[in-house]
């Protein structure tokens, strides 16, 4: 992991992950595909990565100020902050 500092630590709200995760919210609603998932930390919003065709997650992002994401896929642990374009893991 990268050596910057997120400086958007204080908006994490959700540290753990839902169970079950069904899927991106948005592409259930639209009946549309995903490659891997993101979780919102501010709210918990279950969102498509960047690879994805909808790019959810970081839509929900810059719509709503909500910077950091981690990763929703089993046996992955990292965070991203898409303002200080950081990733790290939360100790």
């Amino acid at each position: 992991m990268s050596t910057a500092v997120c400086t958007h630590l204080d908006t994490i709200e959700f540290t753990e992950l839902p169970d079950p995760i069904l899927g991106c919210e948005e592409c259930l609603k639209i009946g549309s595909r995903w490659v891997h998932l993101r979780m919102c930390m501010e709210c918990g919003k279950i969102g498509c990565c960047d690879d994805s065709p909808n790019k959810h997650a970081s839509e929900h992002a810059r719509e709503v100020s909500h910077p950091i994401v981690r990763s929703a896929e089993p046996g992955e642990d990292w965070s991203w902050c898409y303002v200080d374009e950081v990733a790290f893991v939360l100790g």
